[in-house]
């Protein structure tokens, strides 16, 4: 059984935290955050949690450090973690600047144990059923991928107590959501270069964008499509169209995936046994952070895919 310490208990943290207490390898071994507010939050989770009086010392002990904290403090936590021998799982982005980002990334890769980044679709079923249809030959030649998110506000309603996430410096949805789809585009597609990006921002210049329109290829000129918009009145969307010659993959919300061979949409993923999909990704990731500890192959996001995602993201909010 593994340690697990716990840096940051926002909404990430807590259902870090959550998903931990139920699974058979790890045992929480402290947590931290400068909040009363989140901790109280967590203690409903765990009425004995073991608060600590610093992330230091919160770190005492683990053999594995969760870092859920905004991007800005994380790189200080991830070193003293790293330099204890410590694993260090952190959450997306890896950070929003490139020459701070590449330096914590060639520190860790030193490291007793390289670290990981928590982007939480790498052991979803719905990358293991879409990886089967590929090399089953079923898809057929990836065409490209398209990339679509509409928000009527950000943040969410349940995000609203992150405050930081509405913020330019360190937030915004293409830092928080689009990251993910990146990363998913980079598993199946290969490295991505950003030929173009025209994101549209507020008047307060401390606000994040708006709208979110980019266009990015594979070195073999593959294309990677991304509409992303805020306002108006609609249900959240968030759908990635993975296009095959034969077959076309679907992810929405996440965790959900459907297809098609050019007839309705089908679901290629059945929930109905009553899995939940958000738990259910969430044990599969604390599982291959099990087998990351060990040192055995993994499917979890290296810091060194982290920071590709994070050189197309912080391009495309500079509108390159």
């Amino acid at each position: 059984m593994y340690k697990i310490t716990i840096i940051g208990l926002g909404i990430m943290g807590r259902r870090m935290l959550d998903n931990a207490l139920f699974h058979p390898d790890f045992e929480i071994a402290g947590v931290w955050d400068p909040s009363p507010a989140a901790v109280a939050k967590a203690r409903e989770l765990m009425p004995d949690l073991p608060v600590a009086a610093s992330a230091q010392a919160a770190m005492q002990g683990a053999d594995v450090v969760y870092l859920a904290c905004p991007p800005g403090p994380r790189k200080a936590y991830a070193l003293a973690a790293a330099a204890a021998g410590q694993g260090v799982f952190m959450e997306k982005p890896l950070g929003v600047d490139g020459a701070s980002s590449r330096d914590l990334v060639a520190q860790l890769a030193k490291a007793k144990i390289p670290g990981v980044v928590n982007f939480t679709q790498a052991s979803s079923r719905g990358f293991d059923e879409l990886r089967r249809a590929m090399d089953a030959g079923e898809t057929g030649d990836l065409l490209g991928i398209d990339i679509i998110v509409q928000y009527p506000a950000w943040p969410r309603d349940w995000q609203i107590e992150a405050d930081w996430l509405r913020l330019r410096a360190e937030g915004g949805y293409t830092r928080e959501v689009i990251s993910h789809f990146l990363f998913l585009a980079g598993r199946f597609l290969g490295p991505l270069t950003l030929l173009n990006a025209s994101p549209r921002y507020p008047a307060d210049p401390t606000l994040c964008e708006l709208d979110m329109l980019a266009r990015l290829q594979t070195a073999d000129g593959r294309p990677v499509n991304v509409m992303a918009t805020t306002g108006g009145k609609q249900p959240d969307r968030q759908e990635v169209t993975v296009r095959g010659e034969k077959l076309n993959h679907q992810f929405r919300e996440f965790y959900q995936l459907w297809r098609s061979d050019g007839g309705p949409w089908v679901e290629a993923v059945d929930w109905t046994q009553g899995e939940d999909p958000r738990r259910s990704s969430l044990q599969r990731q604390l599982t291959e952070v099990g087998k990351w500890l060990e040192g055995k192959p993994h499917k979890l996001a290296t810091a060194e895919e982290a920071l590709a995602v994070q050189d197309l993201i912080e391009g495309m909010l500079a509108g390159r």
